[in-house]
């Protein structure tokens, strides 16, 4: 399991876009977004780095959590 902070999420649209984000380095990815706690959990196999550089691609910051 993965985990990163992400900050600049706040409504509906930002979770699709991150799990979509996400899911562009790993389809099979399951993807869980809290935004109250700005956090992404995904259950894969892909390289951390190309999950958060996606993340930062899609306008967000992301990185992987403590």
């Amino acid at each position: 399991m993965l985990r990163l902070k992400v900050d600049g999420m706040s409504c509906g649209h930002c979770v699709g876009a991150v799990t979509q984000a996400v899911q562009t380095v790993d389809p099979q990815a399951e993807v869980k977004v809290d935004l109250a706690a700005g956090t992404v959990d995904a259950r894969t196999n892909a390289d951390p780095a190309a999950i958060s550089g996606a993340i930062t691609a899609a306008g967000y910051a992301a990185r992987i959590a403590d």
